[in-house]
């Protein structure tokens, strides 16, 4: 089987918008919960400003994440992450997790970096890579 490799995405990566937007859609129903929607355009943007990770076998695609920055570049999410249903239970989503904090601790090495979940398998992940749970109001 081809490795699943993982990627700052970029502009070359905008073919999969339809596929990745699909895919959270799909999730976001099964679980019964909000995963936040975002437009064709939102998700073309973080591909081009460099702020997207995609994980692909080949030409397939496997999964992504994306950062969101505010507060003056002081505050720093990692969000989106999905993982196509084929790639789930391989550790891919912690890949994609590792690679997108390492993205962003580049790119921003002075802003507080956290990860907004309603799903229990990211909580637990993302305490895994160390992550501390806090509430809104310790991040200011």
């Amino acid at each position: 089987m081809e490795e699943v490799k993982v990627m700052v995405a970029d502009e070359s990566h905008i073919k999969y918008i339809d596929t990745i937007l699909t895919t959270i859609a799909e999730a976001a129903k099964k679980r019964g919960s909000g995963i936040a929607k975002r437009s064709p355009e939102y998700v073309a943007t973080k591909m081009r400003e460099a702020k997207a990770v995609i994980a692909l076998q080949g030409e397939k695609f496997a999964g992504f994440s994306y950062i969101e920055t505010w507060g003056n570049k002081h505050y720093v999410t990692t969000s989106g992450l999905i993982v196509h249903p084929d790639f789930r239970g391989i550790g891919l989503a912690k890949r994609i997790k590792n690679l997108t904090f390492t993205l962003a601790r580049q790119r921003w090495p002075h802003a507080k970096i956290f990860s907004l979940t309603s799903g229990s398998a990211v909580m637990k992940m993302n305490t895994q890579l160390g992550y501390l749970p806090v509430t809104f109001a310790d991040l200011t």
